[in-house]
């Protein structure tokens, strides 16, 4: 056969799909609508890389200093950088001042100019909720005039919040506990070298993307189908006129070819529309810029040329075992039995890619991306390869029952394989969700853990500037808002005159701060206790004795001038006192003293840092303390505690794949409404003619809702069967004891259930439509 043809061929069944009137347009819009739907999709998954790039480059060039960075002296293009960053309520704020030392100092990208003292620029979304009723209390902490905003090259997201503020004096708050820099440049390109991923990390991405895209894979194949019954009639039209069965193949490839690039068409407006409306979104704390979703142009010709490809191999295979005569199509016959051999072949082949790296683990270096790759998209096509057979066999063995499930049944044993074809894609998004929610669940243990914080007794803490005044410092706190007990411990370290290299720790707090370190016998004023008990005892503990005489030395950097070592001698009435975990987890250990029993002199040499305990029945608690802590000092920043600690890159995989599901369960929705709309709108004059011979219209409905629930109850078991052999063999490439995460097990074959009832909801209006007596009509 010539390539002229197929082209010939090929065109011609294009011209039917755009040239056939209303009817024609209704069936290729429907399949355009489908396909665009996952060709939109497809190309946000490509943009992608570029995006997370793009982000990665933004946040490189506007590096300002890092740890450890050699100091430089002050010059003309000099530029002093002080950490500003603050939360308001779940948000981060990033903020920086900034206090120039020259004319040549160098600006952050995405600024003009350098704000002036008291003047800060900020990113649109921080300018717009400081304008909001909502930013009231934010507008508190940043009481700077906004001057300006800053562009987009300064921005790692469109809805980040971040400001640049002008500072005076910024190099006496880098001696304190402020973290900054003088620097004369940004950007930094330590930050492009960053850790490698260990080999799970990296398998949980490549598993993502896979599961990810394959529904929309199989959705795509699925939407090239719509419209097989009244196709079905017009290929036998073609064939009473002279066509043979191979020409007629080719002209149905045809029409789906049409369905398929106006579906590209539509794809890319969907993707366009898309990524101008990504400026406005944000989830999961994730924005981008449009000028950022630009996929890769080998991708997107890939998805061009494959889309097409696919929708012409899929309508030849499916028209291979379909006999198309001049009088009719012979698929109302009972069609011959589908075989299982060949389909419990993909599933099987699937496991012997995966099998070779069982037991790698994180000591065996990375796992073969490829063998993933191609591992996991053989068990989730087995799904689609057996879901036919499944539902064949099962409704196959149905018995009687009521009208509407006879209805049902009859309508599933003459076209199980459209039934399947209806509920794959949900089927493989369940299998791949619970096997990836199974990995997730095994490995979580390596990559979260409980803090040691104890978020009970205390939620915030904040370290006191030395030098400042603790006890104003504290009474501010305990004044804040939403503030119930603020626990302040103050500590400093004295040695043996005799041996400088033996310290003991002295901590200096009142009695009711003292309770949360150690269980005292009574305390008032005055007393001073040896701590026991703790993990951390050592040889130093001896330091705590009646009698001895213990010494601080001036700090060598910012010792003042004539000024001299102090001393102290333990008193003989000190007391022992079990000591207890602080709300950090730290059990302390040497010397405890409240403040009149410590020479001022020495008290001065302490260190402060307060546990606040919060009434988090206030609102905005939280924020009120941060207030609190800006007016103290801007460059102190309170820490919020968390009862659980996570790894960074695994947080940001969970993310991904929070998002990534997001997108494609309402994928996998809309997909179900246009398949379910197109299959009732085919059997309009059978409704309708229904309803004349008088079946009652609820009687209907319940059947096309066994209709749907037959095959999605089948889909779901097959899924989860199949998702929990994947998850064990993912399980155990990882080194991992298999567990089958049952909550996660029945959570997502809960959600893929949930999405069918709801699509089977919103076709049952247009159902009752076309069973009106009008539906008989016929020209």
């Amino acid at each position: 056969m010539s390539i002229g043809q197929w082209s010939r061929d090929l065109a011609m069944g294009a011209r039917f799909a755009l040239a056939g009137g209303r009817e024609g347009w209704t069936r290729s819009l429907l399949t355009a609508v489908g396909v665009g739907l996952g060709v939109a999709l497809l190309l946000l998954t490509t943009a992608i890389p570029n995006a997370l790039a793009e982000r990665d480059r933004r946040e490189e060039a506007r590096s300002d200093h890092t740890y450890g960075q050699q100091k430089i002296p002050k010059a003309d293009d000099t530029l002093m950088v002080v950490d500003a960053d603050t939360t308001f309520r779940d948000l981060d704020v990033r903020g920086r001042l900034l206090e120039p030392e020259g004319p040549l100092a160098p600006l952050p990208p995405g600024v003009a100019e350098f704000p002036a003292a008291g003047e800060m620029v900020v990113s649109p979304a921080l300018k717009e909720l400081l304008a909001s009723d909502d930013g009231k209390l934010l507008r508190e902490r940043l009481d700077y005039r906004v001057a300006g905003t800053i562009g987009e090259q300064g921005l790692v997201g469109s809805q980040e919040l971040a400001y640049f503020a002008g500072g005076k004096g910024l190099a006496k708050l880098l001696e304190g506990p402020a973290s900054g820099a003088r620097i004369d440049s940004f950007g930094n390109d330590d930050l492009g070298s960053s850790d490698p991923w260990d080999p799970v990390l990296l398998l949980l991405v490549l598993v993502v993307f896979v599961v990810l895209l394959m529904p929309v894979a199989v959705f795509i194949a699925a939407a090239v189908r719509f419209g097989g019954e009244r196709r079905d009639r017009r290929l036998a039209a073609l064939r009473l006129v002279g066509s043979d069965s191979r020409m007629t193949r080719r002209i149905a490839a045809g029409e789906a070819l049409a369905g398929s690039v106006l579906g590209l068409v539509l794809g890319t407006g969907f993707f366009l529309l898309g990524r101008e409306l990504a400026a406005s979104a944000e989830v999961f704390h994730v924005s981008v810029f449009p000028s950022y979703l630009n996929p890769s142009p080998v991708l997107a010709v890939l998805v061009a040329l494959a889309v097409p490809a696919a929708a012409v191999l899929v309508t030849i295979l499916a028209l291979r075992g379909v006999v198309i005569e001049p009088l009719g199509v012979v698929r109302t016959a009972k069609p011959a039995r589908r075989r299982l051999w060949w389909r419990l072949l993909l599933p099987l082949g699937g496991i012997a890619l995966l099998y070779p790296m069982i037991g790698q683990g994180d000591d065996s270096g990375n796992f073969n991306q490829y063998l993933v790759v191609g591992g996991v998209m053989l068990l989730l096509v087995g799904v689609t390869a057996l879901l036919p057979w499944v539902v064949e066999t099962v409704v196959a063995r149905l018995g009687s029952g009521g009208v509407a499930w006879q209805l049902a049944v009859r309508r599933l044993q003459l076209s199980s394989g459209a039934a399947a074809r209806m509920v794959n894609g949900i089927a493989v998004a369940v299998a791949g969700a619970i096997a990836l929610q199974m990995l997730f669940a095994g490995v979580e243990g390596n990559y979260t853990r409980a803090s040691q914080y104890d978020v009970s007794r205390a939620q915030m803490s904040v370290d006191v500037p030395d030098g400042a005044d603790a006890s104003a410092i504290i009474g501010k706190y305990r004044d804040t808002e939403g503030v119930r007990k603020v626990t302040a411990l103050s500590d400093v370290y004295l040695h043996d005159r005799r041996s400088e290299d033996s310290f003991v720790q002295v901590t200096l707090a009142d009695c009711a701060s003292l309770r949360e370190v150690a269980t005292l016998p009574s305390c008032r004023d005055g007393d001073i206790f040896a701590a026991k008990g703790s993990q951390y005892e050592s040889e130093s503990d001896h330091l705590a004795k009646p009698g001895t005489t213990l010494w601080r030395e001036p700090d060598g950097e910012t010792a003042r001038p004539g000024e001299r070592p102090v001393s102290w001698t333990v008193p003989q009435d000190i007391r022992p006192a079990q000591t207890r975990e602080d709300p950090t987890g730290y059990e302390r250990g040497g010397i405890l003293v409240t403040p009149g029993a410590l020479p001022g002199k020495l008290a001065a040499f302490t260190s402060a840092r307060l546990f606040l305990s919060l009434n988090l029945s206030v609102p905005d608690a939280y924020d009120h303390v941060r207030n609190t802590a800006a007016r103290l000092d801007p460059a102190v920043q309170p820490m919020t505690w968390s009862s659980i600690e996570s790894n960074d890159r695994y947080a940001t995989i969970r993310t991904g794949l929070s998002v990534g599901s997001a997108c494609v369960l309402a994928l996998i929705g809309a997909s179900l409404l246009v398949s379910q709309l197109e299959q009732l709108r085919e059997r309009r004059k059978l409704l309708s003619s229904l309803v004349a011979f008088g079946t009652r219209r609820r009687t209907l409905g319940l059947s096309v809702l066994w209709q749907t629930a037959i095959p999605i109850g089948l889909g779901l078991l097959l899924a989860a069967t199949v998702g929990i052999a994947l998850g064990a063999v993912l399980l155990r490439m990882t080194s991992t004891s298999v567990r089958v995460d049952w909550p996660s097990v029945l959570s997502m074959t809960g959600i893929g259930a949930g999405v069918v009832l709801v699509v089977t909801l919103l076709s049952l209006p247009p159902l009752v439509r076309l069973m009106r007596p009008d539906g008989l009509r016929t020209e």
